[in-house]
């Protein structure tokens, strides 16, 4: 039997841890949309950010952005997609600018919020709109983390072994990026020794995006779309293995 003034502080401790839960739940919500009857929380970012299914409302300075994609630190884990102009430019004429963005969460794209407006901050109290949108599907050259696996690494042993990497169509590999006309990609083995260079035809827009957002970074993973190969003679001299298109670049 509880003593009654032992049986006080227990009811007390429990309204007040009920009461830090409701308050947590409320904070929690309160950057997104409210959800509608038995919607869930999809994700929950690392700043303890509930972004629901559907629309949500977040604001924060927008850090970098390049194309048709843009981060802020406020909302870690979620780039922020536009599918046209951004006040007459791109997404570039935000950075360093405080806004407030309404974006769609839909769970298939599990990193992703597709703007649906865009305002910023002028005062306290006033939002100036710099983009509107209805369509709720992202850029065509989003890469989906999801598909991540149908990118192995390519296990690259010699220059001459073409057979490392023909066939192969979708790849990944680790290195660093050599500026220039092409760029190429220097190939790093598990020591940090160059193995070969790899052709750069092209980036899509994701893929320039995420090397201006890793730019502290001079090693990371380059996803590809295999090409030709670089004609034997050549690559001993140049040690250039073959072409790709760069579809994404990542830290893993």
């Amino acid at each position: 039997m509880f003593h009654k003034a032992g049986f006080s502080k227990f009811v007390g401790l429990s309204l007040a841890a009920i009461l830090v839960l409701a308050s947590s739940v409320a904070c929690g919500k309160k950057a997104a949309e409210p959800a509608a009857a038995g919607e869930q929380v999809a994700q929950m970012t690392e700043a303890g950010l509930a972004i629901v299914i559907g629309l949500n409302t977040v604001v924060g300075t927008v850090k970098n952005g390049k194309g048709n994609y843009f981060f802020m630190d406020e909302v870690p884990g979620f780039d922020i997609s536009v599918t046209g102009p951004v006040a007459g430019g791109d997404v570039s004429a935000l950075i360093g600018k405080a806004v407030r963005v309404k974006g769609l969460f839909n769970k298939e794209l599990p990193n992703l919020l597709v703007a649906q407006s865009i305002e910023i901050k002028e005062s306290e109290t006033q939002y100036t709109n710099v983009y509107t949108s209805t369509d709720p599907a992202a850029p065509a050259d989003f890469f989906n983390q999801k598909d991540r696996p149908a990118y192995a690494a390519l296990a690259l042993t010699k220059i001459d072994k073409s057979q490392d990497w023909e066939g192969k169509g979708k790849g990944k590999v680790y290195g660093k990026l050599i500026a220039g006309t092409p760029a190429l990609i220097s190939v790093l083995d598990a020591e940090g020794d160059e193995l070969g260079k790899v052709i750069i035809d092209s980036e899509t827009n994701i893929a320039s995006y995420y090397l201006a957002k890793l730019h502290m970074f001079d090693k990371m993973w380059f996803y590809l779309n295999i090409k030709d190969s670089v004609d034997k003679k050549l690559r001993t001299k140049n040690k250039e293995m073959f072409h790709a298109d760069v579809v994404y670049a990542g830290l893993y």
